[in-house]
C-alpha cells in the first residue's frame, strides 16, 4: 500500500486526535510535529517516534512531509498553511479554516499556487445520520431543501475559557460560538440544503458569559440562491447544555433531522461524546416507521467506536486517499471558506444592523 508522509502542526487539544489519527491510518507515515512551546512538541514526538520542531519550514525541510494537518489557535491557521502550500505540501485545517477571509484567500491562492490540495476539518459529515439524510435529499425524498434549521444549545464555563490563553478573545480565537463552536454544524447546514447562501439577517450577543469578548449566542435568518429559508440559533448560554440540532423540511412537506450532540457539544482532547448522533425526524413518505430502526443501527455502532475520534479519522482518511489517488478531498478549502464567510456575514449583520448580501462581505 502506498503511503503518505504526514506531520502535525499545532500540539494543543485537538492535535491529540489528529496525531492519534495519522498514527493508526495504514496509509499514513507519521514523521514529524511542529509547535511554538518546544516542550510540547518534544512531549508529542516522544509518545509517537516522531521527530520534534518549532518553525514549519524547518520541519518541512528536515522531516520531508507531503501533508501537514494544522490544529492551531484560529487566527494562526494561515500561516503554516501558505509556507506548506507554496512548498509544495498539502494541507489538511482544523475548522474553521481560518478566522478572516483575507486569510482563507491567502491559503486558498498558495495552495493553488502550489498545486496541493487544501481541505478543512468537518468530521460530522461522516456521521452515519447525518449521511442518511445527504442521501435522502440527493434521492429526491423531501423533494427540494425548502427550509433548513440550525439550532444550538450548549455551555461552556469559565474554566473551560481560563483553559488557553486564547479563547474568549477577538484576537486570539477571532469570534465566539460562531466561530468556534458552530462551524461544523454551520458546514452541515449548507451541504445538505445542497445550495449557496445569498443573503444573511442575523445578531450576535453575549448572554451570560461577562468575563469574554466574544459573543455567546448568534441567530440569524438565511435566504439560500434557489429559494430555500434558512434560521440559525446557536448558543452556549444554557446551563446545562442540551442539543445541537440541524433539520430539513422539504417543499414536497417531508422533513428530516439530526441531533448531532446531546448536551453540551464535546470540547476536543478533554470530554468524550457520550451520546450517539440520531435522527430525530423522518417523515419521508413510505418511510416514517424507520426512525426506530434508524436510532437503533445507529446506538449499536456508537457503542463499538470510540466518537471523538473515529469520524476524525475518516475524514483524515479521505484526505490522504485524495493525496494518493489526485482528486479533491471531500471537504474541500473552498467549503472552509463558505463557512467563514457565513459567519462574517452574521457579524457584519449584527454590527451594522442590516441585511447582508454574501456578494458584499
Amino acid at each position: 500500500m502506498s503511503r503518505v508522509r504526514t506531520a502535525l502542526v499545532g500540539c494543543g487539544k485537538v492535535g491529540g486526535i489528529h496525531a492519534r489519527a495519522l498514527a493508526n491510518l495504514s496509509e499514513s507515515e507519521f514523521v514529524a510535529v511542529c509547535d511554538s512551546d518546544r516542550g510540547r512538541a518534544e512531549a508529542f514526538a516522544a509518545k509517537y517516534g516522531v521527530a520534534p520542531f518549532t518553525d514549519v519550514a524547518a520541519m518541512i525541510e528536515a522531516s520531508r512531509p507531503q501533508v501537514i494537518l494544522i490544529g492551531t489557535p484560529h487566527p494562526l491557521h494561515a500561516a503554516p498553511a501558505v509556507v506548506a502550500a507554496r512548498a509544495g505540501v498539502h494541507v489538511l485545517v482544523e475548522k474553521p479554516l481560518a478566522a478572516s477571509l483575507d486569510d482563507c484567500d491567502a491559503m486558498l491562492a498558495a495552495a493553488r499556487e502550489g498545486g496541493v490540495k487544501l481541505g478543512v476539518i468537518s468530521q460530522r459529515r461522516w456521521y452515519e445520520p447525518v449521511r442518511r439524510m445527504k442521501q435522502a435529499v440527493a434521492e429526491g425524498k423531501i423533494g427540494r431543501p425548502a427550509i433548513g434549521v440550525f439550532t444550538m444549545y450548549s455551555w461552556r464555563d469559565q474554566a473551560y475559557y481560563q483553559s488557553d490563553p486564547w479563547r474568549g478573545r477577538w484576537d486570539a480565537e477571532g469570534g465566539g460560538v460562531l466561530m468556534n463552536q458552530s462551524p461544523h454544524m454551520l458546514d452541515l447546514l449548507t451541504w445538505l440544503m445542497d445550495d449557496e447562501v445569498e443573503e444573511v439577517c442575523g445578531f450576535a450577543a453575549n448572554v451570560n458569559h461577562p468575563y469574554v469578548e466574544v459573543e455567546d449566542t448568534a441567530v440569524a435568518v438565511l435566504r439560500f440562491g434557489r429559494g430555500g429559508l434558512g434560521s440559525i440559533v446557536s448558543s452556549l448560554a444554557q446551563q446545562p447544555g442540551i442539543h445541537a440540532k440541524i433539520h430539513l423540511h422539504g417543499d414536497s412537506g417531508a422533513s428530516i433531522g439530526v441531533e448531532t450532540d446531546r448536551g453540551a457539544t464535546f470540547i476536543a482532547g478533554v470530554t468524550p461524546i457520550a451520546e450517539p448522533p440520531l435522527n430525530d425526524l423522518w417523515t419521508v413518505p413510505g418511510e416514517e416507521d424507520r426512525l426506530a430502526a434508524f436510532q437503533a443501527e445507529d446506538r449499536a455502532r456508537f457503542a463499538s467506536l470510540d466518537a471523538v475520534t473515529h469520524y476524525h479519522q475518516l475524514q483524515i482518511h479521505d484526505f490522504l486517499d485524495a493525496v494518493l489517488t489526485d482528486r479533491p478531498p471531500a471537504v474541500t478549502g473552498e467549503a472552509g471558506r463558505r463557512v467563514v464567510a457565513l459567519v462574517q456575514a452574521i457579524y457584519q449583520s449584527s454590527r451594522e444592523r442590516r441585511l447582508i448580501k454574501m456578494t458584499d462581505v
